[in-house]
């Protein structure tokens, strides 16, 4: 079944082999090779030319296509598939990223996580829910949807990937760093009060 893609790549195809072809030609002619040994190696070199092209426009027109089927809405809730290579992706990166440059926890746990509670209520509450749930207006709505902190997708980061996270923020997810606003600590003590959203449950 013929379709206007295919029509465009075929003929974009047959454009520039025709190109090529005239100016193998005109190359052939100038340096007087026309000899039948040369014959077979003008031939291979022009199929080989005309894979390489076809290759090209196919990948135009299927990045085009692809482009036409792009939707901005961020009603739609993401797909089985999306979230989940996104979530490998993501988790990789950020277990890499997350394996140096990450300081010291602060000693007093209890107190890290009373403070953390505070920052948490001023800095996360209206995206993530009091309870983590991110069932929050905003937080239902963002695309993604606002991460549900006591998931088990969440619990199974590190600390210090944890700590990575609410530092540096997570592009294109509308998890905002936060490295620039609070200090160390403070940071810590927002990972110590999100390990204890999973008993919320």
């Amino acid at each position: 079944m013929r379709t206007v893609g295919s029509d465009l790549a075929v003929g974009t195809a047959h454009f520039f082999d025709q190109l090529i072809f005239s100016g193998s030609v005109s190359q052939l002619q100038k340096k007087s090779l026309h000899s039948p040994a040369c014959k077979p190696i003008t031939e291979e070199n022009l199929m080989r030319s005309r894979i390489i092209w076809t290759m090209l426009a196919s990948g135009v027109v299927l990045i085009g296509v692809g482009m036409m089927q792009l939707r901005l809405t961020a009603l739609q809730e993401p797909g089985l598939l999306e979230t989940r290579i996104t979530n490998q992706a993501k988790h990789f990166t950020i277990r890499r990223a997350s394996s140096q440059g990450i300081p010291p926890r602060p000693v007093d746990i209890k107190a890290s996580r009373e403070a953390g509670a505070t920052h948490y209520g001023l800095d996360c509450g209206t995206c993530h829910g009091v309870d983590g749930r991110a069932q929050t207006a905003s937080g239902r709505w963002m695309y993604p949807r606002a991460t549900d902190l006591t998931s088990e997708e969440v619990q199974s980061y590190s600390d210090q990937e944890l700590f990575w996270i609410i530092k540096n923020g997570i592009r294109y997810t509308g998890m905002p760093a936060f490295g620039k606003m609070e200090t160390a600590d403070n940071i810590w003590g927002l990972v110590n009060y999100v390990r204890t959203l999973s008993n919320t449950k």
